[in-house]
């Protein structure tokens, strides 16, 4: 009686190890994936950034960020809202009908991703000419942005603050 007692218990505290062993390899694979999916999505943002502001599509400009965002470091206020993003897009477009981006080369560094949540720095290099007549203007500035997931998987900008 107690040799089959000793054995069920043997039994059953290895198949809880087992079963926890497992269970927390099946996490860190899901966790991995999840966080691979994630890094993907916001590449895909990145992308679109690029791509809208050399276009200067003011459509797919506003559309990279979030209904609540909060863009930090323009002249002024902050911008609060996607709302008030696309009002300064258009007042900036209606200034400066010309104003043509050359040159859009974001080098992303640290993302860090956790929650639902990103946070990133990015180094802009930028030319860009206000009018037709006018030289091109070159610069290079340094922001952090936070980036929010959507419902759909999809990542957008939430912060940005210029930090030089």
């Amino acid at each position: 009686m107690r040799r089959t007692s000793l054995l069920t218990i043997l039994v059953f505290v290895a198949g809880l190890c087992i079963g926890y062993f497992a269970r927390g390899s099946m996490g860190t694979a899901h966790r991995t994936d999840t966080h691979a999916a994630d890094l993907a999505a916001i590449e895909k943002l990145h992308r679109a950034d690029i791509e809208a502001t050399l276009t200067q599509d003011s459509n797919q400009l506003i559309n990279l960020w979030s209904d609540d965002c909060v863009k930090l470091g323009v002249p002024g206020p902050a911008i609060v809202g996607k709302e008030g993003i696309q009002e300064v897009y258009q007042k900036f477009r209606a200034d400066h009908p010309d104003f043509k981006v050359l040159k859009y080369a974001p080098e992303i560094q640290d993302v860090q991703v956790a929650d639902g949540w990103a946070i990133e720095w990015v180094y802009y290099e930028a030319t860009f000419k206000m009018s037709a007549k006018d030289n091109p203007v070159s610069m290079r500035r340094k922001d952090l942005r936070v980036l929010k997931r959507q419902s759909d998987g999809s990542w957008k900008f939430s912060r940005e603050a210029e930090t030089d």
